[in-house]
């Protein structure tokens, strides 16, 4: 039996359906009063259990080998930094020790490319940074960093774990509509006025959970795996949107100066607005972050093949289209 906590994230129903396909049984693992619609109709055992409760959590991991443990809460605006730190490093300790009681072999952990020490730009990063919560940017980035050092230390301790590192993640079935799937929507809307100068690597959803299945088989206890895919720069990126959807881009690109003075301000507007964040104080450090990312390692060990950016988009647009979550006709080249 493999559980996956988080089966109805972006990463956790694409790496349902993955391990299905492949013919494995699967334990989805979801806290009550969960939308199900990401996972509707996967032949799954559903579980219900709280990453704040290690009680549920043993219940859940019962008879399970392997656990992905790829829950997690994002916030990239107005955090609540209890609620965060609850569920990225409580709850990830209370997934250690449910993974000892419960005699789990193998635990396989969703970390963050952001919860490594960012050099300057110009050095690659690679797997040879470490964890480190206090050099990190924003509170996301800190629980994770938290939580990734807390997994490499159970990994002393007799659990067998290994920890993976995605990019930014892009592709199908994102039902829950992440930053970039509504920077997608709002650019076909014409909601989208401007862009910001930056870059960044983005890596496809399919190919991140096939390589946490090739980590779960292969990879060596305690070893930490960059999954990173292809960097773009955000103007490459809305070209390949114009490309793709037939609809213009827009003609202005923000400079940096000013997306910084008025990032502070954007909280307020998507709190008032009740729409999801998109450009934010850290979302525009991100674009001008190092995002120069190597995937050597798990290119090497694990055989990990990430596909074009270009793919991964056109993919996504015609998901959120055939999903209804695009409301402009357009035709997808």
């Amino acid at each position: 039996m493999i559980a996956v906590l988080g089966a109805t994230g972006h990463l956790g129903n694409v790496l349902v359906r993955e391990l299905l396909r492949r013919r494995k049984k699967v334990r989805a693992i979801v806290p009550i009063g969960e939308n199900l619609q990401p996972i509707q109709g996967l032949n799954v055992d559903l579980v219900y259990a709280d990453l704040r409760d290690i009680n549920s959590l043993k219940v859940a991991f019962r008879g399970a080998d392997i656990v992905y443990h790829v829950a997690g809460a994002v916030d990239i605006s107005f955090g609540n930094k209890k609620f965060l730190y609850d569920i990225n490093v409580k709850g990830t300790e209370n997934v250690i020790e449910s993974c000892k009681s419960e005699n789990v072999k193998r635990l396989v952990y969703a970390s963050s490319v952001h919860a490594l020490r960012e050099p300057p730009i110009g050095t690659v990063i690679d797997e040879s940074m470490p964890f480190d919560p206090h050099s990190v940017a924003g509170f996301y980035a800190k629980t994770k960093a938290e939580a990734s050092l807390k997994v490499l230390n159970a990994t002393k301790n007799g659990l067998d774990a290994v920890l993976l590192c995605p990019t930014g993640i892009i592709g199908p079935y994102d039902f829950k509509i992440s930053q970039i799937a509504q920077l997608i929507i709002d650019f076909t809307t014409g909601y989208l006025k401007t862009y910001i100068d930056g870059a960044y690597d983005f890596v496809d959803v399919r190919d991140v959970a096939d390589g946490f299945i090739r980590a779960a088989e292969n990879g060596k206890r305690g070893e930490v795996f960059i999954l990173s895919g292809e960097r773009i720069t955000m103007e490459s990126f809305m070209n390949l949107l114009e490309k793709y959807t037939g609809i213009k881009k827009p003609s202005i690109k923000m400079p940096y100066f000013v997306a910084k003075i008025t990032a502070p301000l954007t909280p307020i507007y998507y709190h008032f607005t009740k729409t999801k964040p998109i450009f934010t104080s850290y979302s525009i450090k991100v674009l001008r972050s190092n995002s120069f990312i190597s995937s050597e390692k798990a290119r090497k060990e694990l055989n990990f093949k990430p596909r074009p950016i270009a793919e991964s988009l056109h993919d996504a647009i015609e998901w959120l289209y055939l999903n209804g979550n695009l409301s402009s006709k357009f035709c997808i080249s």
